[in-house]
Parts: structure tokens; sequence; C-alpha cells
């Protein structure tokens, strides 16, 4: 009689594991309201320029750093949208 009262809370043990996992988290800064991460990023950045800390961003390296990113998202820049073309006229 034991052995199936075991196998009973086994059973309802890993029902409730299967539904928690199918639900999100309401912890973490990636759970939170997209307003909210703004409001403690902002924060956090205001923090660091009062304690000297923060990166400041000369133009050249912004610049930089844009070329990148648009070379990232968008698939190599130039060089890839030239390949595409010579694929079509294949």
């Amino acid at each position: 009689m034991a052995e199936n009262r075991n196998q009973g809370s086994k059973q309802n043990a890993a029902a409730e594991n299967s539904g928690q996992q199918s639900r999100t988290s309401r912890r973490g800064f990636a759970s939170m309201d997209p307003q909210r991460q703004r409001e403690i990023a902002s924060a956090g950045g205001r923090a660091a320029h009062r304690q000297g800390v923060a990166h400041e961003w000369s133009s050249e390296e912004a610049r930089e750093a844009g070329r990148k990113g648009g070379q990232n998202s968008h698939g190599g820049g130039r060089n890839r949208s030239t390949e595409r073309g010579q694929d079509r006229n294949r």
C-alpha cells in the first residue's frame, strides 16, 4: 500500500514539474516590462557617469561601431550583396 502512495506522489510531482516548465518565470531582468528595464538601465548609466567610469564615445568610435553593427545585422555589407547577385545569374 505504501508503494502505491509513493507512485501517486511521484506522478503528482511529475505533473507539477511539467506544468512549471511551460510557464514563464516572473523573476529576473528579462521578464520585466520593457519600460521598467529602460528605467533601470538608464539609472545605471547615470550612476556610471557620476562615478566617472562610464565610457564616452568619440565620434570616430561611434562611426566605427555603427559600421560594424551594420555589417553584422545586414549580412556583411557590400561584398555579400555582390555575391548574391552572382548567385542569381548561375
